[in-house]
């Protein structure tokens, strides 16, 4: 794809180049093989995702290919965490250290292609040294589910260089193909890589100069001819439709799977997402050279927006722009440096509104090597005059690194774990409800039930008609025994969103522990209306058909229907619900197929080590053998769905 090393460049040096650069992103990154997932998003990528849980086999990959899983139509990510799960099972270590490779390799191969293109082999070095250390890197290599950006970005960088192979021989269609599956390859990774062909039109422009010829044919290539130069562009353009036609399916397959995800213009109206817009891109040119107080998660702009402050933005980037522009003939790197920042980050700058993240730190990943491009071949050409300008440079760059390197690696440090991660964010921001919610997750899930609370609380004070916010602190109060709490908290998200599955259970499983047989099995049946294939929504109704103390409540019959459905949705795998369909069974009068099954679920639950509910069946198995149904009833099981 890139033509041979050139034989004036020291080859040493060259490998020099790639060893640091590996050895920087192992120095950053290699803290995160001791890291745990997180909360956030984590296990609906890879522990929840059944794609994954099947391994590396033919029918994960067609199911890769042929469905979404998370919202999302990424086959790639989903065959590269199989061939994780198969090498590491759900063990974190692994996941993370895919990871490193992978931005250590898009890193080296940014060097590689940015040298071939200019010939400048520091300068070269020096970006993808940025690329590789920034602290805004650290949320899409440290974060298990960003697998998305550092493989698309791999893809971006293959896909680079087999450009510049093409441009730099005569035409080949073979060159061509390779360009178009190296990019088909990133879009399947993430479809943010959509502007990609608009960043190949960029370097036709600079450096490859692909329009500045004229007259006779290019004689290092092909691609240029006669004629005025905006026929030149216009071949170009043309040049680029087969991308165009990946760049279309790829936006039909994002919207198909991310439809739920999408928010409307009634929500966030086109002049709010504008000024957010404005807003974002200004942010992350100041993050840049200041990256602090980096978080997971940043609130959305408020619709009381501060004209000053997008007055101020807008200037600001109209400035720049302009400037870039009077400096195109003589420094074309800032032009396009500029242009290439504006244009990747087109698709997550918020005009299309995506669940409930308005601007995060994995959106630079690709956007700003263009900057960085413009920094430092500007700055190289500022100091060509300067004596001694190779050791002074080579002194600041080192020091830039090494400063970089300490924040990147400090920042990495956060990702540990949920509770570091959303605890970081608390400190960082304000108003940040889903950090709070997130935080308090975590600390629910060590046990820290208080501290759990008083997250929960501090989410439901900057937004009360949070139903999931309700949820989560119901959840966290009925762990605590707080049964009329716990209720309140289900009711209230309940009310602010009837068609919630797991607040209706949740709040039925209370109900039945009160007593209130009736209320608890009408909540359940909507429940399981709302969510019919959710097996826990259905055990839950299943259970009190067949267990109900009060007989007109009871059925079994229907409890049986219920409880088969449950276990043909789990595998027949799960002890609990084998123990529910037993008590079916036995509700039915069908007594030898209640024993069978609970002697079946007694094993499994031997085998799980689950010790309370093997003794709960042994009791429930005497019943049967005596010729009876079990009718006291046990408390419902609380339903606990992932809770971002």
């Amino acid at each position: 794809m890139i033509p041979p090393t050139p034989r004036n460049q020291n080859r040493s040096v060259i490998w020099a180049v790639y060893a640091l650069l590996f050895l920087v992103v192992g120095l950053v990154f290699v803290q995160t093989i001791d890291y745990d997932f997180v909360n956030f998003d984590d296990a609906k990528h890879v522990r929840e995702n059944p794609v994954v849980a099947r391994g590396l086999t033919v029918p994960a990959i067609v199911a890769a290919f042929t469905q979404r899983q998370a919202s999302n139509w990424v086959p790639l990510t989903w065959i590269s965490f199989m061939v994780d799960y198969q090498l590491h099972g759900f063990r974190p270590g692994g996941y993370h250290l895919t990871n490193v490779l992978l931005h250590a390799a898009a890193a080296m191969l940014l060097f590689v292609v940015l040298w071939r293109m200019t010939g400048r082999l520091w300068p070269s070095a020096l970006v993808a040294g940025l690329f590789a250390v920034h602290p805004l890197r650290v949320e899409s290599v440290a974060w298990v589910t960003e697998r998305k950006d550092v493989l698309s970005g791999l893809c971006f960088v293959l896909t680079l260089g087999a450009y510049v192979g093409y441009v730099r021989h005569r035409f080949s269609l073979l060159r061509y193909l390779a360009v178009m599956v190296c990019f088909g390859l990133g879009l399947m990774a993430k479809p943010m890589l959509v502007t990609l062909p608009f960043v190949l039109l960029l370097l036709d422009y600079w450096p490859l100069e692909r329009m500045a010829v004229t007259g006779r044919e290019n004689a290092r290539g092909h691609g240029a001819g006669s004629g005025s130069r905006f026929s030149l562009l216009m071949r170009l353009v043309v040049e680029k439709l087969p991308l165009l036609v990946l760049v279309v399916l790829s936006c039909k397959l994002t919207v198909w799977s991310q439809a739920e995800a999408l928010q409307s213009l009634e929500c966030f109206p086109l002049w709010w997402r504008m000024c957010s817009a404005a807003n974002a891109y200004v942010v992350y040119l100041g993050q840049l050279f200041c990256p602090v107080s980096l978080a997971v998660l940043y609130p959305r702009l408020d619709f009381d927006v501060p004209v000053g402050k997008v007055a101020g933005a807008v200037l600001l980037l109209v400035m720049v722009t302009a400037a870039v522009l009077l400096c195109r003939r003589r420094r074309p790197y800032l032009l396009i440096g500029w242009l290439w920042y504006l244009g990747m980050l087109v698709p997550v700058i918020g005009l299309v509104q995506l669940g409930s993240v308005a601007s995060a730190d994995r959106y630079t990943y690709l956007p700003q090597i263009g900057l960085a491009v413009a920094l430092v071949w500007g700055t190289a050409d500022l100091c060509r005059s300067w004596a001694h300008r190779r050791w002074l440079c080579g002194a600041a760059s080192a020091l830039v690194l090494a400063v970089l390197m300490g924040g990147a690696w400090r920042q990495t440090s956060f990702w540990r774990n949920g509770e570091t991660l959303w605890a970081h964010a608390v400190l960082c921001t304000s108003e940040n409800l889903v950090a709070h919610n997130n935080l308090g997750n975590a600390l629910m899930e060590s046990g820290r039930l208080d501290e759990a609370i008083a997250q929960y609380r501090k989410a439901l004070q900057i937004d009360p008609r949070h139903a999931e916010m309700h949820y989560n602190l119901g959840n966290v109060l009925l762990a605590r025994g707080e049964l009329d709490a716990a209720l309140a908290e289900y009711q209230e998200a309940v009310k602010l969103r009837p068609d919630h599955p797991f607040a209706r259970t949740n709040m039925a499983s209370v109900l039945a522990r009160q007593g209130r047989f009736a209320e608890a099995a009408g909540h359940f049946q909507r429940a399981m209306e709302i969510r019919p294939d959710f097996p826990d929504v259905i055990n839950n109704l299943a259970w009190l058909r067949a267990t109900c103390p009060e007989a007109g409540l009871r059925s079994g019959a229907e409890a049986v229907t219920l409880a088969q459905r449950v276990n043909q949705l789990s595998g027949y795998g799960r002890p609990d619900y084998l123990d529910t369909l037993a008590a079916a069974y036995a509700e039915a009068g069908r007594l030898p197929e209640a024993l069978e099954t609970g002697h079946r679920a007694l094993e499994l639950a031997r085998q799980q080590n689950q010790p309370a509910l093997a003794d709960a069946l042994r009791a429930r198995i005497a019943l049967y053998q005596a010729g009876k149904p079990y009718h006291a009833p046990r408390p419902a099981p609380a339903v606990q769905p992932p809770k971002r």
